[in-house]
């Protein structure tokens, strides 16, 4: 597996990254997987691919200086700010079940219960509880590709394929503002369904976790 170097860019330039990676490695018909990990500058909201945004008060978010970007995955929306984002590209038959979505996202998500270890957190898969379609903030919506701590999810993925491979990139909650997230969404965000790092650990910072995938 091929490590790119964490790094911190606009909702633009990571959504552009991730497309360039994709098609990359369709170009170059790669066998060997991409994992990157990136942070976000200014906070943006990113929309999933078919998700409307008639929920979002771009007034709102503009005073906050916070930008929208859409990717190319689908779910809902996320706002990124105080996380760590990572993608991942192979092709489809580099995974021993690559053809099923939901088994290939457990697959995948294995890299991050592994490293997570290191940092004496263990993680475990989400439980199916069906996806309430009123919540527009993704992390309040539960399926079994989620990894979760004492069952509140931590990390929430999105997957795209495209001519045999796949990318699923997702996002690790660092820590979160609950006002500020209920300010953008318009929705109760329910603190015992998620949690962060911070929470779970308040001396892990997120260099010890850029670390842990760097090794």
């Amino acid at each position: 597996m091929k490590i790119i170097p964490y790094d911190v860019k606009s909702g633009q330039e990571n959504m552009r990254i991730d497309s360039e990676l994709l098609d990359g490695a369709i170009q170059k018909q790669l066998k060997t997987p991409l994992f990157r990990l990136y942070g976000w500058s200014p906070a943006c909201v990113s929309l999933g691919r078919n998700q409307k945004d008639d929920f979002i008060d771009y007034e709102y978010l503009k005073s906050k200086n916070i930008d929208v970007v859409r990717r190319l995955t689908g779910g809902r929306a996320l706002l990124h700010d105080n996380e760590i984002t990572y993608s991942f590209v192979c092709p489809v038959d580099y995974l021993k079940n690559g053809e099923n979505v939901t088994k290939s996202y457990k697959e995948i998500s294995e890299i991050l219960i592994d490293k997570f270890k290191k940092l004496n957190i263990d993680l475990t898969f989400g439980g199916e509880k069906g996806v309430h379609t009123k919540f527009d903030y993704c992390m309040l919506i539960s399926t079994g590709a989620d990894l979760c701590y004492h069952g509140k999810k931590l990390i929430g993925s999105a997957q795209c394929r495209k001519q045999g491979y796949i990318l699923q990139h997702g996002s690790i909650l660092y820590d979160y503002d609950k006002k500020l997230l209920e300010d953008i969404f318009k929705e109760k965000v329910d603190t015992n369904s998620i949690t962060s790092i911070k929470e779970i650990n308040p001396e892990i910072s997120q260099n010890d976790i850029i670390k842990i995938f760097s090794d």
